[in-house]
Protein backbone atom coordinates (compact mmCIF):
# COMPACT_ATOMS: atom_id res chain seq x y z
CA UNK A 1 0.00 0.00 0.00
CA UNK A 2 0.77 3.67 -1.08
CA UNK A 3 0.85 6.34 1.51
CA UNK A 4 0.71 10.40 1.96
CA UNK A 5 -0.88 12.99 4.05
CA UNK A 6 -2.60 16.30 3.65
CA UNK A 7 -0.34 19.68 4.10
CA UNK A 8 -3.22 20.37 6.44
CA UNK A 9 -0.78 18.43 8.74
CA UNK A 10 1.57 20.90 8.59
CA UNK A 11 0.28 23.78 6.95
CA UNK A 12 3.23 26.04 7.92
CA UNK A 13 5.68 24.05 6.33
CA UNK A 14 7.28 25.36 3.13
CA UNK A 15 7.62 22.29 -0.12
CA UNK A 16 10.93 21.15 0.80
CA UNK A 17 10.38 21.13 4.90
CA UNK A 18 6.64 19.10 3.70
CA UNK A 19 8.46 16.83 1.51
CA UNK A 20 11.31 16.29 4.09
CA UNK A 21 8.78 15.32 6.65
CA UNK A 22 7.02 13.02 4.67
CA UNK A 23 10.01 11.32 3.88
CA UNK A 24 11.22 11.18 7.32
CA UNK A 25 7.91 9.72 8.92
CA UNK A 26 7.67 6.80 5.86
CA UNK A 27 5.42 8.08 3.75
CA UNK A 28 5.28 7.84 0.15
CA UNK A 29 3.72 10.88 -1.06
CA UNK A 30 2.39 14.19 -0.27
CA UNK A 31 -0.98 15.89 -0.85
CA UNK A 32 -1.04 19.44 -1.65
CA UNK A 33 -4.33 21.36 -0.49
CA UNK A 34 -4.62 24.69 -2.19
CA UNK A 35 -6.14 27.97 -1.98
CA UNK A 36 -6.07 27.39 2.25
CA UNK A 37 -2.59 29.50 2.94
CA UNK A 38 -0.41 26.64 3.51
CA UNK A 39 3.25 27.74 2.93
CA UNK A 40 4.19 24.78 0.18
CA UNK A 41 3.49 27.64 -2.13
CA UNK A 42 1.90 25.79 -4.59
CA UNK A 43 -1.18 27.65 -5.93
CA UNK A 44 -2.95 28.31 -9.06
CA UNK A 45 -0.43 31.61 -9.35
CA UNK A 46 2.71 29.56 -9.77
CA UNK A 47 4.77 30.16 -12.72
CA UNK A 48 5.78 27.26 -14.79
CA UNK A 49 9.20 26.94 -13.69
CA UNK A 50 7.76 27.07 -9.54
CA UNK A 51 5.98 23.99 -10.97
CA UNK A 52 8.83 22.16 -12.69
CA UNK A 53 10.98 22.53 -9.73
CA UNK A 54 8.49 21.55 -7.51
CA UNK A 55 7.98 18.08 -9.28
CA UNK A 56 11.77 18.02 -9.21
CA UNK A 57 12.21 18.75 -5.75
CA UNK A 58 9.62 15.88 -4.86
CA UNK A 59 11.30 13.36 -7.47
CA UNK A 60 14.71 14.04 -5.56
CA UNK A 61 13.27 12.76 -2.04
CA UNK A 62 11.34 9.86 -3.83
CA UNK A 63 8.09 11.58 -2.09
CA UNK A 64 5.37 11.52 -4.89
CA UNK A 65 3.55 15.14 -5.42
CA UNK A 66 0.15 12.16 -5.62
CA UNK A 67 -2.57 15.21 -5.23
CA UNK A 68 -4.04 18.33 -5.22
CA UNK A 69 -7.30 19.43 -2.96
CA UNK A 70 -9.30 22.11 -3.87
CA UNK A 71 -12.25 23.34 -2.23
CA UNK A 72 -14.16 23.20 -5.52
CA UNK A 73 -17.73 22.79 -4.86
CA UNK A 74 -19.78 21.03 -8.29
CA UNK A 75 -23.39 20.51 -7.68
CA UNK A 76 -24.74 24.12 -7.36
CA UNK A 77 -25.80 25.51 -10.44
CA UNK A 78 -25.38 29.03 -8.81
CA UNK A 79 -21.90 28.86 -8.80
CA UNK A 80 -20.55 26.33 -11.71
CA UNK A 81 -19.18 28.44 -14.08
CA UNK A 82 -16.64 30.15 -11.37
CA UNK A 83 -16.12 26.73 -9.44
CA UNK A 84 -15.28 24.73 -13.32
CA UNK A 85 -12.92 27.57 -14.24
CA UNK A 86 -11.47 27.15 -10.93
CA UNK A 87 -11.22 23.18 -11.17
CA UNK A 88 -9.67 23.65 -15.16
CA UNK A 89 -7.06 25.78 -13.69
CA UNK A 90 -6.70 22.93 -10.90
CA UNK A 91 -6.38 20.22 -12.81
CA UNK A 92 -3.68 22.64 -15.07
CA UNK A 93 -1.60 22.76 -11.40
CA UNK A 94 -1.88 19.17 -11.07
CA UNK A 95 -0.39 17.91 -14.37
CA UNK A 96 2.03 20.20 -14.40
CA UNK A 97 3.30 18.80 -10.92
CA UNK A 98 2.36 15.34 -11.99
CA UNK A 99 0.08 15.06 -9.76
CA UNK A 100 -2.48 12.15 -10.72
CA UNK A 101 -5.69 13.09 -8.62
CA UNK A 102 -7.34 16.43 -8.29
CA UNK A 103 -9.93 16.11 -5.16
CA UNK A 104 -13.19 18.41 -5.35
CA UNK A 105 -16.73 18.35 -3.94
CA UNK A 106 -19.95 17.70 -4.62
CA UNK A 107 -21.09 20.77 -2.19
CA UNK A 108 -24.15 21.59 -0.89
CA UNK A 109 -27.07 22.45 -3.04
CA UNK A 110 -30.16 24.21 -3.09
CA UNK A 111 -32.70 23.32 -1.00
CA UNK A 112 -35.42 23.83 -4.00
CA UNK A 113 -32.97 21.69 -5.66
CA UNK A 114 -34.18 17.74 -5.18
CA UNK A 115 -31.60 14.84 -4.96
CA UNK A 116 -32.10 13.88 -8.67
CA UNK A 117 -31.78 17.85 -9.87
CA UNK A 118 -28.68 17.52 -7.73
CA UNK A 119 -27.03 14.32 -9.40
CA UNK A 120 -27.72 15.44 -12.99
CA UNK A 121 -25.97 18.94 -12.07
CA UNK A 122 -22.94 17.19 -10.63
CA UNK A 123 -22.94 14.75 -13.34
CA UNK A 124 -23.13 17.92 -16.00
CA UNK A 125 -20.19 19.40 -14.05
CA UNK A 126 -17.51 16.18 -13.70
CA UNK A 127 -18.40 14.86 -17.57
CA UNK A 128 -17.54 18.97 -18.43
CA UNK A 129 -14.14 18.31 -17.20
CA UNK A 130 -12.90 14.71 -18.21
CA UNK A 131 -11.97 15.42 -21.72
CA UNK A 132 -9.35 18.34 -19.92
CA UNK A 133 -8.66 16.25 -17.20
CA UNK A 134 -7.75 13.44 -19.11
CA UNK A 135 -5.60 15.07 -21.73
CA UNK A 136 -3.66 16.20 -18.91
CA UNK A 137 -2.93 12.72 -17.11
CA UNK A 138 -5.05 13.93 -14.01
CA UNK A 139 -7.95 11.70 -12.69
CA UNK A 140 -10.44 14.64 -11.33
CA UNK A 141 -12.29 12.59 -7.75
CA UNK A 142 -15.00 12.99 -5.79
CA UNK A 143 -14.93 12.63 -2.33
CA UNK A 144 -17.38 11.35 -0.23
CA UNK A 145 -18.28 14.35 1.56
CA UNK A 146 -21.02 17.05 2.87
CA UNK A 147 -24.25 16.46 0.85
CA UNK A 148 -22.56 13.12 -0.70
CA UNK A 149 -21.90 11.01 2.10
CA UNK A 150 -24.10 8.46 0.87
CA UNK A 151 -22.07 5.85 -1.40
CA UNK A 152 -25.20 5.04 -3.52
CA UNK A 153 -25.29 9.10 -4.95
CA UNK A 154 -21.86 9.10 -5.44
CA UNK A 155 -22.18 6.15 -7.40
CA UNK A 156 -24.94 7.04 -9.50
CA UNK A 157 -23.01 10.03 -10.57
CA UNK A 158 -20.14 7.72 -11.26
CA UNK A 159 -22.16 5.93 -13.68
CA UNK A 160 -23.97 8.58 -15.73
CA UNK A 161 -20.59 10.37 -15.83
CA UNK A 162 -18.66 7.04 -16.87
CA UNK A 163 -15.46 8.79 -17.78
CA UNK A 164 -11.65 7.42 -17.54
CA UNK A 165 -11.01 10.62 -15.68
CA UNK A 166 -13.53 10.63 -13.24
CA UNK A 167 -13.23 8.58 -10.08
CA UNK A 168 -14.07 9.01 -6.69
CA UNK A 169 -12.07 9.75 -3.82
CA UNK A 170 -13.22 7.34 -0.47
CA UNK A 171 -13.09 9.25 2.85
CA UNK A 172 -13.63 6.40 4.85
CA UNK A 173 -14.74 8.58 7.82
CA UNK A 174 -17.90 10.19 6.01
CA UNK A 175 -20.13 7.41 4.93
CA UNK A 176 -19.87 5.92 8.25
CA UNK A 177 -20.22 9.14 10.63
CA UNK A 178 -22.80 10.73 8.19
CA UNK A 179 -24.44 8.49 6.00
CA UNK A 180 -24.43 5.11 8.39
CA UNK A 181 -23.24 3.00 5.90
CA UNK A 182 -20.81 0.21 7.38
CA UNK A 183 -17.12 0.35 5.44
CA UNK A 184 -18.07 -2.72 3.48
CA UNK A 185 -20.75 -1.20 2.33
CA UNK A 186 -19.14 1.71 1.17
CA UNK A 187 -16.81 0.03 -0.45
CA UNK A 188 -18.84 -2.44 -2.02
CA UNK A 189 -20.83 0.27 -3.69
CA UNK A 190 -17.87 3.02 -4.56
CA UNK A 191 -15.65 0.27 -5.64
CA UNK A 192 -15.42 0.48 -9.58
CA UNK A 193 -14.55 4.17 -8.96
CA UNK A 194 -11.70 4.36 -5.75
CA UNK A 195 -8.44 6.34 -6.81
CA UNK A 196 -8.07 7.87 -4.44
CA UNK A 197 -8.80 7.53 -0.60
CA UNK A 198 -8.64 9.70 2.81
CA UNK A 199 -7.96 8.03 6.32
CA UNK A 200 -8.62 9.79 9.71
CA UNK A 201 -10.41 8.54 13.24
CA UNK A 202 -12.70 10.04 15.11
CA UNK A 203 -15.42 9.81 17.96
CA UNK A 204 -18.52 12.25 18.00
CA UNK A 205 -18.67 14.53 20.89
CA UNK A 206 -21.64 16.93 22.21
CA UNK A 207 -22.90 16.60 18.22
CA UNK A 208 -19.29 17.75 17.25
CA UNK A 209 -16.37 15.52 15.71
CA UNK A 210 -12.95 15.31 17.41
CA UNK A 211 -10.14 13.20 15.69
CA UNK A 212 -8.72 10.60 17.51
CA UNK A 213 -5.82 7.94 16.89
CA UNK A 214 -6.83 4.98 14.38
CA UNK A 215 -7.90 2.78 16.20
CA UNK A 216 -9.82 4.85 18.87
CA UNK A 217 -12.53 6.35 16.92
CA UNK A 218 -15.89 4.67 15.05
CA UNK A 219 -13.73 3.66 11.77
CA UNK A 220 -12.90 0.12 11.07
CA UNK A 221 -9.65 0.89 9.35
CA UNK A 222 -8.33 -2.15 9.77
CA UNK A 223 -11.37 -3.56 7.31
CA UNK A 224 -10.85 -0.84 5.34
CA UNK A 225 -6.90 -1.84 4.43
CA UNK A 226 -8.28 -5.57 3.80
CA UNK A 227 -10.60 -4.79 1.41
CA UNK A 228 -8.25 -2.71 -0.16
CA UNK A 229 -4.98 -4.81 -0.47
CA UNK A 230 -7.36 -7.55 -1.79
CA UNK A 231 -8.96 -5.27 -4.49
CA UNK A 232 -5.98 -4.45 -5.69
CA UNK A 233 -5.97 -0.88 -4.63
CA UNK A 234 -2.95 0.75 -6.66
CA UNK A 235 -3.34 4.28 -5.58
CA UNK A 236 -2.26 6.70 -2.35
CA UNK A 237 -4.54 6.14 0.90
CA UNK A 238 -3.89 9.78 2.17
CA UNK A 239 -3.83 10.95 6.23
CA UNK A 240 -6.40 14.15 6.31
CA UNK A 241 -5.73 15.78 9.82
CA UNK A 242 -6.97 19.43 10.30
CA UNK A 243 -6.17 21.47 13.36
CA UNK A 244 -5.11 18.24 15.14
CA UNK A 245 -2.06 17.68 17.08
CA UNK A 246 1.88 18.46 15.77
CA UNK A 247 2.75 16.78 12.85
CA UNK A 248 5.95 15.42 14.39
CA UNK A 249 3.63 13.32 16.49
CA UNK A 250 0.76 12.05 14.27
CA UNK A 251 2.33 11.11 11.22
CA UNK A 252 4.64 8.59 12.28
CA UNK A 253 2.15 6.93 14.80
CA UNK A 254 -0.56 7.20 12.42
CA UNK A 255 1.54 5.34 9.57
CA UNK A 256 2.60 2.83 11.70
CA UNK A 257 -1.22 1.76 13.03
CA UNK A 258 -1.73 1.13 9.14
CA UNK A 259 1.35 -0.69 8.40
CA UNK A 260 0.70 -3.23 11.51
CA UNK A 261 -2.77 -3.82 10.28
CA UNK A 262 -1.21 -4.59 6.54
CA UNK A 263 1.38 -7.26 8.36
CA UNK A 264 -1.41 -8.79 10.49
CA UNK A 265 -3.49 -9.26 7.42
CA UNK A 266 -0.52 -10.93 5.56
CA UNK A 267 0.20 -13.68 8.59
Amino acid sequence: MKYSFMTFSCPELALDEALEAARRSGYDGLELRISAGHAHGIEWETDAAARRAARRRAAERGVALCCVATSCQLASPAHAGQMLDDAKRSINLAGDIGAACLRVFGGKFPEEMSREEAIAALTRSLSLLAEHAEARGVTVCLETHDAWCDPAHVAEVMRRVDQRAVGVNWDIMHPVRVAGATVDQAFETLRPWIRHVHFHDGVTREGRLELVPIGQGQVDHRRAVALLKAMPYEGYLSGEWINWEPFEVHLPRELATLRRYERELAA
